[in-house]
């Protein structure tokens, strides 16, 4: 299954395509990034199409006043005609644009949003009054149109940001069209300011989170995980300690469920010491489909956020389950674990790599010694000077060893 951003941007693809998304299922191999990139430029191609048409029409707006035009277009033009011509009026005369938005009926706003141009949106966002274009918003959410709200979040100004925190009050709304914004740093900047805002809306958030849907859950997980890392810290502080262990164990299984691991390792990764020891203690990571669940996500990948979710949390779990993900981790493929080495030193991973491997059985310690023994001698007595530091000379013995076979 793909991961929960290149979902959402297959959804928004889908949308700007006008074809179902089951068709573009196999471009989710081209990832997140690509697919972003795509749906961009195929937005700019289909209204560069029809660029002349707009353009004539947007010479009109000079010359009939805005308290003519604006209710007969209203009453006379489809929204999907006028969400199309929005665009081109909106870069030529842009100070009639968001003249125009305090005219707008939010319903006829709301209606014709999905057909507009995503980079006019943007420059609605820089100068129309953020009244209307919050009543707009909030209409959007209650269609539980979250694809179309999801750019006005993502180009939202501070001004915006504030006038969300204050006027947008559908929390779970919120969310699930945050999540169809595709820039993580925007996503901080908004999430940023819920935190410290005078709102305190980011408790209300967590709770909304705590007791919603699949649907919610995985939406805020696509949010969160994509955020900077003093914001996840917060966010995890909150969850932690607004959330009881059942309600936590029940948001992980969610993700479990949903393949969404890599997701809540990156999230994971970024956590406090304290919101991972009390993930680390809750039952749920005790229970074997868990761990094999989370163990199995690192396989094949090279991500270090990935990992550094799976070592952080791994490193805090009773020996037992340290022990089963250390075993896992031995049976990943020759090239994960080959390239193991070189993404611990990277990422600054030897110490929790090597706390975990160091309660793994004498078999798992000689398999990923013998591969590490291919290593240049070099990078061998780096890794046996790193289990010496460690004080864990003792307990990973076997991989010290094994590591010596090639010398």
């Amino acid at each position: 299954m793909s991961d929960l951003v290149t979902r959402a941007q297959i959804t928004l693809l889908s949308r700007t395509l006008h074809v179902p998304e089951d068709r573009l299922a196999p471009l989710e191999k081209l990832g997140a990034a690509h697919l972003h990139e795509l749906q961009e430029r195929m937005a700019k191609v289909m209204f560069a199409e029809h660029a002349a048409i707009f353009s004539r029409l947007s010479m009109l707006v000079p010359i009939i006043p805005l308290s003519i035009s604006m209710p007969l277009v209203q009453k006379l033009v489809p929204p999907v005609m006028a969400g199309r011509a929005a665009g081109a009026i909106g870069v030529d005369h842009p100070k009639k644009a968001a003249e125009a938005v305090t005219m707008l009926d939010p319903g006829y706003a709301a209606a014709a949003a999905p057909y507009m141009d995503p980079h006019a949106v943007g420059q609605l966002a820089d100068i129309a009054p953020t009244e209307p274009v919050m009543k707009i918003i909030n209409e959007l959410l209650r269609r539980g149109d979250y694809i179309t709200a999801g750019p006005f979040l993502a180009y939202a100004t501070p001004e915006l940001v504030r006038a969300v925190e204050e006027d947008v009050h559908d929390d779970e709304g919120l969310i699930r069209s945050a999540s169809y914004s595709y820039s993580g740093e925007n996503i901080s900047v908004i999430v940023r300011h819920l935190l410290t805002g005078d709102g305190r809306r980011i408790p209300t958030l967590v709770r909304t989170i705590l007791q919603g849907s699949k649907e919610l859950r995985l939406a805020a997980l696509s949010v969160f995980a994509r955020c900077d890392t003093d914001v996840i810290v917060a966010i995890g502080d909150i969850l932690f300690d607004m959330g009881s262990a059942d309600e936590i164990a029940e948001l992980t299984q969610t993700f479990i469920a949903a393949e969404a691991v890599p997701e809540t390792l990156r999230f994971i990764g970024q956590l406090s010491p304290s919101a991972l020891d009390l993930l680390a203690a809750n039952p749920i990571i005790s229970e074997p489909e868990s761990i094999d669940a989370v163990a199995g996500a690192a396989n094949s990948s090279s991500e270090a956020a990935v990992w550094r979710g799976l070592l952080e949390l791994a490193e805090r779990t009773e020996a037992s389950i340290s022990r089963r993900i250390g075993g896992a981790i031995s049976h990943f493929d020759t090239p994960t674990l080959t390239h193991l080495p070189t993404l611990a030193t990277i990422a600054h991973l030897w110490p929790p790599l090597l706390k975990v491997l160091a309660t793994a059985e004498p078999d798992a310690q000689s398999r990923i010694g013998e591969l590490w023994s291919a290593q240049p001698a070099s990078e061998r007595h780096a890794i046996e000077q790193r289990i010496a530091d460690l004080g864990l000379g003792e307990r990973l013995t076997t991989l010290t060893i094994t590591l010596q076979l090639r010398q």
